[in-house]
């Protein structure tokens, strides 16, 4: 698996999030305001980026984010932990010894299903792939390597320094949230996680107690039996177009139908609301939504991030106005 594998991260929620494709919407266009850099005393540059049309941080006499919402993966962590690295790994294992997909064909194939449905999960399930979800995100996230991640102390202070809601929202399984936020000494620092099983659940016909019963969707492996939709024979047509493609039954990021799902579901109004994440996809199809963004991982400015962070610790340069607005309520 090492010689098919160890290409840049490319097949998992927590790692595929890295191949940065453009986002069009000819819809949506921005105003964008003065731009300051402001170095600090480790030389790191960190960008703030204000868009022309913002009021000032307070409204209407009360602070201007009611919630902070955070990626999972590569956000609250660096992504040189080495956990994409494995994780990509591991789904590549489960699509060529769970799946039969051919090994040639996997790291492109899973490259394609990334730049088109968001995730490997749900591009596999869209071509025509059907198996256990839970099976595989125990195959993939269950022998990933947490002892890599350590308590992070700097940033469990600066959450904990600010009395906003703070939620996590993940295209993950909540297993793995848990794990993460454990590893990270972070995880009674949120209120809330939201994650593939919140945003994936059906309601099942039988009803009890009043309410109904909820289960995951799944589904056991059948591939024999299946149509798969062949993605890499059909964008090797000429004029392939994305739009002909089959639907998913997954919701994911950077669905904008996701976003919206995952702020309905977490009682989250986006108009008070800042989104960490570190996929440039994600963050503009979250600004369409209406979500103040910051893109963290870089320090490259891009069309729909109202700020950028190399790193989630530089929280405090780049929006010191979070704890200002603390400090006079």
């Amino acid at each position: 698996m090492a010689s098919l594998l160890h290409a840049p991260s490319m097949f998992c929620s927590c790692s595929m999030k890295h191949f940065h494709y453009s986002y069009n919407n000819t819809s949506t266009k921005y105003t964008w305001g003065a731009f300051r850099a402001k170095s600090l005393s480790s030389e790191l540059v960190v960008h703030s980026i204000s868009m022309e049309y913002k009021s000032s941080y307070k409204q209407g006499g009360r602070r201007k984010y009611d919630c902070l919402l955070f990626d999972l993966d590569d956000t609250l962590y660096p992504v040189t932990s080495g956990l994409a690295t494995a994780c990509s790994d591991n789904i590549g294992e489960f699509m060529v010894y769970k799946l039969g997909i051919d090994r040639n064909v996997a790291f492109e194939l899973g490259h394609l299903l990334y730049k088109n449905y968001g995730t490997a999960v749900a591009g596999l399930k869209a071509i025509g792939y059907e198996f256990d979800n839970e099976e595989f995100f125990s195959f993939v996230h269950g022998r990933l390597p947490y002892a890599k991640l350590k308590p992070d102390p700097v940033l469990r202070s600066l959450l904990l320094s600010l009395p906003i809601r703070k939620v996590i929202f993940t295209n993950a399984d909540k297993v793995h949230a848990v794990k993460v936020l454990s590893c990270l000494g972070l995880k009674d620092c949120f209120e809330e996680i939201i994650c593939f099983e919140t945003l994936n659940l059906i309601n099942k016909c039988t009803v009890s107690d009043g309410e109904d019963d909820i289960q995951l969707t799944t589904s056991r492996v059948t591939t024999g039996s299946s149509k798969i939709f062949d993605v890499i024979s059909h964008f090797s047509q000429p004029n392939a177009s994305a739009s002909l493609l089959p639907k998913t039954p997954i919701v994911c990021k950077p669905d904008q139908y996701a976003i919206e799902k995952a702020l309905k579901i977490g009682n989250i109004d986006p108009q008070r609301t800042l989104f960490f994440e570190d996929s440039v996809r994600n963050i503009q199809s979250a600004k369409i939504v209406g979500l103040d963004t910051a893109l963290v991982g870089t320090s490259e400015r891009i069309e729909g991030a109202d700020y950028v962070l190399q790193s989630i610790h530089d929280i405090r340069d780049a929006l010191p106005e979070l704890w200002a607005a603390v400090k006079e309520l």
